[in-house]
């Protein structure tokens, strides 16, 4: 029995569904994150397993158990916000051990789990300073260690890095990967950031106007999307306009108008004639020189329009000659190199069957 069920769970704002006929499982232990853009309802969902809100419809179980009704605080849930929502009046070590004294704890209980937790997110020597003396980062690890101490069943994240610089993210983002496989705790996630879930994540649920797209783990998000807005939204990605031409043993024959046949692995129930687009990873196109196929299944010829280098790679631009612009990526191997391809030069484009990933319109 998963740990945490969604079943059909629906929540309105007059005629607007945040959330329409969502159904989750989540695991314990598990790392798991709602992804999508702005607005598409992830949000919600934290707020109504925090017990902020409840649903209109469908039902919330924890252990097999309903939700429904449980004040926020009796829930075996804390939430860690953006904003951390630290008490700008109490120490680390008051604000860390705020839910223990909450709770009623002992005062050796609260002493003992507050060394722990100080130890856990490494603030031992920050337990009498004050939040206002504290970097961004600082806060955000006093701010996880106050929703761990007393061990809840969840722990919710709602954006905790959107507030800190990209270096630090960087670094937050394999601190709470340590930590959560630490305290095996089941961590839910909410991002906007596909980096960070594909980094982060044991599992991904794609969100996008209120419903679920895909849920998967990240490899299986990224290169095998299972429709063009998770395609689209997950990484950058090339797609190119197609026909289904046969279907058969060795996978799909498609047609690119203007440039001619395309192989592609099989995709499930795909029918001759089907329309739809073949969707590439930048990083699985090789740029090649003349006719030089190499190998590949698929060999197409283009011209540089423009690149744009980025210190380990280079981005191309590559116009094929049906007006179709593919991005590829090229790794800058030798030191200080930032080009080997200038704009208007002549090149091969090619990929293998099994890197692209037919999807239909």
């Amino acid at each position: 029995m998963a740990l945490l069920e969604i079943r059909n769970v629906t929540r309105r704002f007059g005629d607007f569904k945040a959330v329409d006929d969502v159904s989750l499982s989540i695991e314990a232990g598990e790392f798991f994150t709602l992804l999508g853009p702005s607005g598409c309802g992830k949000t919600t969902i934290l707020r109504m397993i925090a017990g902020f809100d409840e649903p209109d419809g469908g039902v919330l179980l924890l252990d097999g158990q309903p939700l429904a009704g449980i004040a926020p605080e009796k829930r075996p849930v804390h939430t860690v916000f953006q904003s951390y929502a630290l008490f700008p009046h109490m120490t680390v070590a008051q604000n860390i051990a705020f839910p223990l004294q909450m709770a009623g704890r002992n005062g050796d209980e609260i002493a003992a789990r507050l060394r722990q937790a100080l130890d856990l997110v490494h603030l031992e020597d920050k337990a009498r300073q004050f939040p206002h003396e504290l970097s961004g980062g600082q806060k955000q690890r006093v701010a996880l260690a106050r929703g761990l101490i007393n061990e809840p069943r969840l722990l919710l994240l709602d954006e905790p890095l959107g507030a800190l610089d990209a270096k630090l993210r960087e670094q937050m983002k394999g601190e709470l990967i340590a930590l959560q496989r630490e305290v095996g705790i089941t961590f839910v996630f909410v991002t906007h950031s596909q980096q960070e879930a594909l980094a982060i994540s044991h599992r991904i649920a794609v969100m996008n106007e209120g419903r679920i797209e895909q849920v998967g783990a990240p490899e299986e998000i990224y290169g095998y999307p299972k429709n063009r807005f998770v395609a689209d939204f997950i990484g950058t990605i090339n797609l190119l306009p197609v026909t289904v031409n046969s279907v058969g043993e060795d996978g799909l024959r498609l047609s690119a108008a203007g440039l001619g046949e395309v192989a592609c692995t099989a995709a499930s129930g795909a029918d001759a004639g089907e329309h739809g687009v073949i969707a590439l990873r930048p990083e699985q196109l090789a740029l090649l020189a003349g006719d030089d196929r190499n190998g590949f299944d698929n060999h197409f010829v283009g011209t540089v329009r423009d690149h744009l280098y980025l210190g380990d790679v280079t981005v191309y631009r590559i116009a094929l000659d049906n007006g179709v612009v593919l991005e590829a990526l090229l790794a800058n191997s030798l030191p200080g190199r930032a080009k080997s391809l200038d704009r208007g030069d002549v090149v091969g484009v090619g990929w293998r069957r099994e890197a692209g990933v037919f999807l239909r319109d």
